[in-house]
């Protein structure tokens, strides 16, 4: 009797998870939500219309990626996802055309151009945002205040970096002292819950928050869109790192660093005393929280391994620092980014070489 053997094969994967590349998209999206409505709620319809000409923007610059790849790209929300990351980079009230030839030029040219989704050699939004610096440089730092400190829409103002910057103070002063002494604009929020913490908390201890911190916290100061919602910003965090989206030890690697350097190094406060600068201020001041887990832990962009991510968190930290404190921007993290995007290869080599060596050490 003729016994028959039937093989059924399939085609790879053969391992699946349910963390496809369209899921994190668009999750990670779903978490900036917060920040969309927190933005626009302070800022009112001038990030309103941020917001939409970039999504806008995003489709349509993606729906011609389609057609030029010829296959269907629209559903797997990364455009969606540029798009936000892109408008979150902006400030409110910027002319709109920025904010969607940018989109345009993150789609089209940084990944459609290298191959699509997955081939793109350094972060999208970033390249948009890099692009948008080089051209319109004024505008991209021409920032206002939240409509609840000032009461009315459109008024100009500084960020407190670059407020920071133009200060000049003695040795040890502290930077939101000096903020505040200046005539530094701040929220009625701000002061009943400054007052109220070092009343019933702070004064106990012998010790003063000084004013400024909770505005920094809940966003109402100068800034992007994506620097008006800390909270979010943690929160979203702890979103993508529980459902492992991201690799938690880039951003970790690189706040640990940057924050490090600012305590040794300081702020960039004319007459900062070594040793004393203010992290908090550092941290919750920029763009910096957002960009370690919104931007450096892109998962294509990013290196592989877990010293390779350490080193790539860790140089951001430094690189970050170093353009913030000496550098021509306030903010510096997008450049800083980028940089350690092009050098992910050399990181991945180089780590592969240590561990080779390490190896025929060991079995010598």
């Amino acid at each position: 009797m003729k016994s028959t053997v039937t093989n059924l094969n399939s085609g790879p994967p053969y391992i699946h998870d349910w963390r496809t590349s369209a899921r994190a998209a668009w999750i990670c999206s779903l978490t900036l939500l917060p920040i969309v409505v927190w933005s626009s709620f302070i800022y009112g319809h001038t990030a309103v219309a941020v917001w939409g000409v970039a999504l806008a923007s995003s489709l349509i610059a993606e729906a011609i990626a389609s057609g030029l790849l010829r296959r269907w790209t629209l559903g797997d929300g990364s455009a969606v996802l540029t798009g936000l990351l892109v408008a979150a980079t902006m400030p409110p009230g910027i002319p709109l055309y920025i904010p969607a030839v940018s989109v345009a030029f993150a789609i089209l040219i940084v990944k459609t151009a290298f191959g699509g989704l997955g081939a793109n050699w350094m972060n999208p939004a970033l390249g948009g945002v890099a692009f948008a610096y080089a051209n319109w440089p004024v505008a991209m730092r021409e920032y206002v205040l939240p409509r609840l400190v000032s009461g009315v829409d459109g008024v100009s103002a500084s960020t407190p970096l670059l407020f920071a910057k133009g200060l000049t103070g003695g040795l040890d002063i502290r930077v939101m002292d000096a903020l505040r002494g200046s005539a530094y604009p701040l929220s009625d929020i701000d002061s009943m819950l400054t007052g109220l913490m070092n009343d019933q908390f702070f004064s106990r201890l012998g010790a003063r928050l000084p004013d400024g911190y909770f505005d920094l916290v809940i966003g109402l100061k100068p800034g992007t869109l994506g620097e008006s919602a800390l909270l979010a910003v943690l929160a979203g965090s702890v979103v993508l790192i529980g459902l492992r989206l991201i690799k938690p030890l880039i951003p970790m690697s690189m706040l640990f660093v940057f924050a490090v350097l600012v305590r040794v190094f300081g702020t960039g406060l004319p007459g900062e005393a070594f040793l004393t600068g203010d992290v908090l201020f550092a941290l919750s001041g920029g763009g910096i929280m957002f960009a370690a887990f919104y931007m450096a832990s892109d998962p294509v962009s990013s290196p592989l391994g877990r010293l390779n991510s350490i080193v790539y968190g860790a140089a951001i930290g430094a690189l970050s620092f170093i353009f913030r404190r000496w550098g021509s921007y306030s903010e510096g993290v997008t450049y800083a980014v980028l940089v350690m995007n092009v050098m992910v290869p050399f990181i991945e080599k180089s780590t592969l070489m240590v561990t080779r060596a390490r190896g025929k050490v060991r079995v010598a």
